[in-house]
């Protein structure tokens, strides 16, 4: 699967951009609740996330009131 094929947006994501969208979705996250079961540099490891969208996830699980796993 390439980026083009991977949705601008997956479930309750915040827009962060195809590469991390496919990084994502390859690892089975696919909710923000997901995401924060996971650590934050766990997360950077997936190729595709970068800064920029943990910057974005982060402000998104903060307005949700969740947070990433320490």
């Amino acid at each position: 699967m390439t980026t083009r094929d991977v949705p601008a947006q997956i479930g309750d994501l915040p827009p962060i951009g195809r590469p991390a969208n496919s990084a994502l979705l390859g690892a089975g996250i696919t909710t923000l609740a997901q995401v924060a079961t996971h650590r934050r540099r766990d997360l950077l490891a997936l190729h595709g996330v970068g800064p920029k969208a943990m910057r974005i996830l982060d402000a998104a699980l903060a307005e949700q009131g969740l947070a990433f796993a320490e």
